[in-house]
């Protein structure tokens, strides 16, 4: 069990990878997989479509993983566009290929989705799905949390409180929403230990490669930009190898910085680019 490996082998190291978008991509997608695993991951994530829209690819790239290349693989499973019945589904598919790890997430509300069906939606938060899966399943979870809060949530302490009620549901890890200044993620955990929360979290980290990339990562995450790597895409976002090799150095001397001050486990979203990965996994060993 995942769970297990934070008390022997710290800091954990992990991926993110999200399934194709097109069957005849998923070649490709097994090409990825077969070169994350030569740095032999303690797991490996796949991504969920908006209210379940890919769960069928993603229990596919996850029995990949699990089954093929024998690395633990966590499931993401988003519940705000599905009902208890979606739910128990996935899990039975899940179990069909012998999958016994997910990321329960609410996730981002899908765009058919109508005011009335969002306000009547089965699982309100993630801690709803975390205790349904408790009770109807034979699952590890894990869950997310947010450095800097989730960009819903009124304060950081209300934020903070819901993330122990997850906790106290039964995730059994977490992992990071991305962040770029590591000060925001070790106040994060002083203020989280401080509520009595204590399960193993580990830290999220997005390669910025290019100037278009951060725009788009921001507006999806929240995250805020610190100077150093603002200047970085000032000096560098014109000149693609550069501003590449610049982002790359940023995200090894975070991770650098996070296992220094003793991280439970290192996440690197990899977008799928396995040779970005190698480069980072090469520096920060």
């Amino acid at each position: 069990m995942i769970k297990d490996l934070f008390s022997t082998q710290k800091p954990t190291l992990s991926f993110e990878v999200f399934p194709p978008k097109k069957e005849e991509e998923f070649t490709s997608a097994f090409h990825t997989l077969d070169s994350l695993a030569t740095h032999n991951p303690d797991f490996i994530s796949v991504t969920y479509g908006a209210g379940g829209s890919k769960s069928k690819k993603t229990v596919e790239i996850a029995s990949y993983i699990q089954n093929q290349l024998h690395i633990n693989a966590l499931a993401h499973m988003t519940c705000v566009g599905s009902t208890k019945a979606d739910i128990i589904e996935v899990c039975k598919s899940l179990k069909e290929e012998n999958i016994s790890h997910v990321l329960a997430l609410r996730g981002d509300r899908p765009t058919w989705m109508e005011d009335a069906q969002f306000n009547a939606r089965e699982f309100t938060y993630a801690s709803d799905m975390v205790r349904f899966l408790k009770e109807n399943s034979d699952l590890e979870i894990a869950g997310a949390c947010y450095p800097e809060k989730h960009y819903e949530a009124t304060d950081f302490a209300s934020d903070l409180q819901h993330l122990k009620e997850k906790a106290d549901a039964g995730a059994d890890f977490f992992i990071t929403q991305l962040f770029f200044d590591n000060d925001y993620f070790y106040r994060f955990l002083d203020k989280a230990h401080a509520t009595g929360f204590s399960a193993p979290v580990c830290a999220g980290i997005m390669p910025i490669t290019s100037a278009k990339q951060l725009g788009t990562t921001v507006s999806l995450s929240g995250s805020s930009v610190p100077k150093e790597l603002a200047d970085i895409i000032a000096t560098y976002g014109d000149v693609p190898e550069d501003m590449r090799k610049a982002g790359i150095d940023y995200a090894i001397r975070q991770i650098l910085d996070l296992k220094k001050r003793g991280v439970d486990g290192i996440h690197i979203y990899t977008m799928n680019k396995p040779k970005m990965a190698a480069e980072i996994v090469r520096s920060i060993q």
